[in-house]
């Protein structure tokens, strides 16, 4: 029996993300899966174990329920420090979260289903008008980013050093979904090296979306 229980999709680029350190700190885990595009996160059934209807939701093995992504992480870096997804100091902390929070909260909030969804049943948005705004939000905050890593000399093979951190794992996840709708990547030579190193891990590959039981 495994002790946790993950509530996702297998799409989901914030799913990904949980899978990825699930994977890299070797916890198994039941996979739960809740298809968004059909409404399966709006079913009583799921709402009973997270009240927002969102995925990821890891389930621990006394029960209690933990949502939102970057907190599950943080909780299994706490509880299961090995092998680290978080550097020793302070300062070089503070540098990993701002290079995940800069993907978490400033591209994939603008990105996520439910407000691409929103465009286009409120304001009718076609296709080509939901890949131009999807590649707009990714590129307001990919060009700056590709700036502060390309200069800073704490990067190495991956966004800190080398080995990977929530930096990466947030980044992983966000080049998959990019994609999905073409996003140009050519203007972005040092997330593109870091996203190659991250795939080449198999733990990182267990994670990506063609690989769990409910792609299509």
């Amino acid at each position: 029996m495994t002790a946790f229980i993950l509530h996702n999709y297998f799409r989901s680029s914030t799913s990904v993300r949980v899978r990825a350190v699930l994977n890299w700190k070797g916890l198994p885990y039941e996979y739960v899966p809740h298809h968004l595009r059909r409404g399966e996160h709006r079913e009583a059934s799921y709402l009973a174990i997270n009240p927002q209807g969102l995925v990821p939701s890891l389930v621990l093995e006394d029960g209690t329920t933990l949502t939102q992504s970057l907190s599950i992480i943080e909780y299994l870096e706490r509880e299961h420090p090995e092998p680290p997804l978080l550097p020793k100091t302070s300062i070089d902390r503070a540098r990993v979260r701002a290079i995940a929070y800069s993907i978490a909260c400033e591209v994939h909030p603008l990105n996520n289903l439910r407000v691409l969804e929103y465009l286009r049943s409120a304001f009718g948005a076609d296709e080509h008008a939901i890949a131009l705004w999807f590649r707009h939000w990714v590129n307001e905050t990919f060009k700056p980013l590709e700036k502060m890593l390309a200069e800073d000399a704490k990067t190495g093979r991956f966004c800190h050093g080398d080995a990977p951190s929530i930096a990466d794992v947030c980044l992983y996840a966000q080049v998959i979904n990019n994609q999905r709708f073409n996003v140009d990547m050519s203007g972005y030579p040092t997330i593109s090296r870091i996203f190659e190193a991250c795939a080449q891990l198999p733990q990182f590959q267990q994670a990506a979306p063609d690989n769990q039981p409910d792609a299509e």
